[in-house]
């Protein structure tokens, strides 16, 4: 085969390997489509009964995360970047802990304490040596509590983006904005708020889509979403066709928001990343610094050192969970989702983008950019999307293959794949960017072939970013709930389902050990990713 031919065909293999990858990964989404197009299905009777009720109280829980992320996520990374006050390194780097902490978690330790003679009337008893502690402890609504639950656990989003964005904004424009005379408030409403929407508005968009998506934190207070309803009527009531329509509405919902995050990043920079000189931080002095280190430290306080002490105060006073706690088992079956799904995952992105590289194909980089559309679809439309597939496809083959991809390793595996592709193609991307094409010209000219070419030019390059894409993908791994839940083999738990069972049993006290387990390995992943979160930015 002469050295023509043979370049013809590896490029075709290529090609086609790539364009079967952005197929497989799209399926979820025409699977829902086309099934909600083809039922025969009772629309009046869902509008007449619940649906009201589902977007209702979607829209509410939206509305206020959103709202409470935004003042979250965008005053400390404010504070931070521009002002020096007491604990402000510490508070840079802290606040995103709160990514360890699932929405789940956070609203099982709410209830473990404002319960009646739960923790909250503990501490109080403690303090006052009253009889009628539980009177003291305030009774939200399922609402309320959901809302409170993704908000300190989602604000990260907001927190990382906006500082990302005001660290990289002109000095010379904020100065600028000095000599006009312009206040501290002033400067920030009409300068740098202004320039760091892009940064914000992605942030946000991101909360929405996890808003939306969320199960296991209005499932777990029993407030009627999309997401619960999908669940119950597949789960519940057996009704596939119910469930796959509510699920193309709720993906109308969340693509709106992957859509409008999308078009954002077109315009993103809004400023400069030019060094320009060194930032002066304003030094904070009396109430504005202890204003400024009080919030920090609530902030602080309610996202992480609330979740996690409770968990570990439940784990300390009932310690016979732990006797019947599979530890090994547990981590076990953990690190072997991460493990296979970062490196299927890492591989499969890794070829992609050197193909796309190499091809130069706007119709493949089309559908490879289709491909990354699966993190902007909740976990339980991916689950029963993969369901109703295999099933319709079994029904043609005459061969029953939800046996192989239902309750399954591989199936939880193509479930991740779907959910969290995006982090790897995307982070991937970013690093062969930042490579030049000429250096490719460069090798080619040497005599190199293109896998040459990679080896020896490319992957000294990407090998840098793989650890961090690794580190993503794992801490996603560690906090999914409804892909875990629903397509996990039989008997096969991890610490999220674990807990989630536990707690859809009022055993909340047996939430506890799983819980630390997964906060302490989250956390250890956040720990070590910190270099990279704030390589930007110091």
């Amino acid at each position: 085969m002469t050295k023509i031919n043979q370049t013809f065909y590896s490029t075709s293999i290529t090609f086609y390997l790539i364009f079967c990858v952005s197929i497989i990964s799209i399926i979820p989404l025409f699977t829902i489509i086309i099934n909600s197009s083809v039922i025969n299905f009772d629309y009046t009777l869902l509008k007449d009964t619940f649906f009201l009720e589902y977007t209702k109280n979607s829209l509410i829980i939206l509305f206020f995360v959103l709202s409470l992320t935004f003042v979250f996520g965008v005053i400390p990374a404010y504070l931070v970047t521009f002002y020096n006050f007491v604990g402000v390194n510490f508070f840079k780097y802290s606040l995103i802990l709160s990514f360890a902490i699932p929405p789940y978690i956070f609203g099982y330790s709410l209830s473990a304490f404002f319960e009646n003679f739960g923790s909250g009337y503990t501490l109080i008893n403690l303090i006052w040596d009253t009889n009628n502690a539980n009177s003291y402890l305030p009774n939200f609504s399922p609402i309320v509590n959901s809302v409170l639950s993704l908000s300190f656990t989602l604000y990260g989003y907001v927190y990382l983006l906006s500082r990302t964005s005001f660290v990289g904004q002109s000095v010379n424009l904020i100065d600028l904005g000095k000599s006009l005379g312009f206040s501290s408030y002033q400067r920030f409403f009409k300068i740098i708020l202004p320039c760091a929407r892009p940064g914000i508005f992605i942030g946000l968009s991101l909360v929405a889509m996890e808003t939306l998506s969320e199960f296991g934190t209005v499932s777990y207070f029993g407030v009627s979403t999309f997401t619960t309803e999908i669940y119950n009527s597949w789960f519940i009531f057996d009704d596939l066709n119910t469930s796959n329509f509510l699920s193309l509405l709720l993906l109308i919902f969340v693509l709106f928001f992957f859509i409008v995050e999308s078009y954002s990043r077109k315009d993103s920079k809004f400023h400069s990343l030019k060094n320009e000189g060194k930032r002066k931080k304003q030094a904070l002095k009396g109430t504005k610094n202890f204003l400024a280190t009080t919030f920090c430290l609530c902030l602080f306080f309610f996202s992480f050192v609330f979740p996690f002490s409770q968990m570990l105060y439940w784990s300390i006073k009932f310690p016979e969970y732990l006797a019947n706690f599979e530890i090994l088992k547990l981590n076990l079956n953990t690190f072997l989702l991460i493990f296979f799904t970062s490196l299927f995952l890492i591989s499969v992105a890794i070829f992609t983008n050197f193909g796309n590289r190499v091809l130069k194909n706007r119709f493949l980089n089309f559908f490879s950019s289709l491909s990354i559309s699966g993190y902007a679809i909740p976990g339980i439309i991916i689950s029963v999307s993969i369901i109703s597939f295999f099933s319709l496809i079994s029904s043609f083959i005459n061969f029953d293959l939800k046996t192989i991809f239902i309750g399954s390793f591989y199936g939880l595996i193509l479930g991740y794949f779907f959910r969290f592709y995006s982090i790897a193609y995307n982070g991937i991307k970013s690093n062969f960017l930042k490579i030049n094409y000429s250096l490719d010209e460069s090798s080619y000219l040497m005599g190199f072939d293109k896998f040459k070419t990679f080896s020896i030019v490319h992957w000294p390059i990407l090998n840098k970013n793989i650890f961090f894409i690794f580190i993503l993908i794992a801490i996603e791994i560690i906090k999914e709930l409804p892909i875990t839940l629903i397509l996990r083999p039989f008997n096969f738990e991890t610490f999220s389902t674990r807990a989630y069972n536990f707690a859809t049993q009022d055993l909340i006290e047996a939430t506890a050990i799983p819980s630390i387990f997964l906060i302490f390995w989250a956390s250890i992943f956040i720990l070590i990713s910190f270099k990279y979160f704030f390589q930007d930015n110091k």
